[in-house]
């Protein structure tokens, strides 16, 4: 991917459908979080998100906190990215792999964070790259095949 951006793919043993049924209900994020963040959706967390929809989440890093995130980037099945007030972006992408796999690729992508260059001093393009491909495993752990 392109500059301010980590992106980690895996080809998962489940339709596009599947997964992004998984991905557009904000309450089963923390079954697939691989950085141990996201602890549980919020109670103003829509049971299914769409483009423009705001869903909160309970998170820990350290302390606990609360976040609030706008679905940015939606095409059904296909792609869906969420936002929070620093701008960057957690981009979701699937791709029919044939025999009922997808290629699912997340993305890190703070080129549109308000203070790109602290997070990157705070190394969290390498921790959110690890955390990802942490998250794809775990996917991958609930579509057995």
């Amino acid at each position: 991917m392109g500059t301010r951006q980590v992106s980690r793919s895996a080809v998962i043993a489940a339709a596009p459908e599947q997964i992004f049924s998984l991905l557009a209900d904000p309450a089963q994020h923390p079954l697939i979080d691989g950085s141990g963040t996201v602890r549980a959706s919020r109670g103003s967390a829509p049971a299914r998100l769409s483009l423009g929809a705001e869903f909160g989440m309970e998170m820990r890093m350290g302390a606990p906190y609360k976040i609030q995130n706008t679905v940015v980037e939606f095409e059904e099945n296909r792609l869906i990215a969420w936002r929070h007030f620093s701008g960057h972006r957690w981009r979701w992408r699937l791709e029919p792999a044939g025999d009922g796999r997808t290629e699912v690729t997340e993305t890190f992508d703070w080129s549109t964070a308000r203070s790109p260059l602290a997070i990157q001093l705070m190394g969290f393009p390498k921790r959110n790259a690890d955390a990802i491909e942490k998250t794809l495993a775990r996917l991958d752990g609930m579509f057995p095949g």
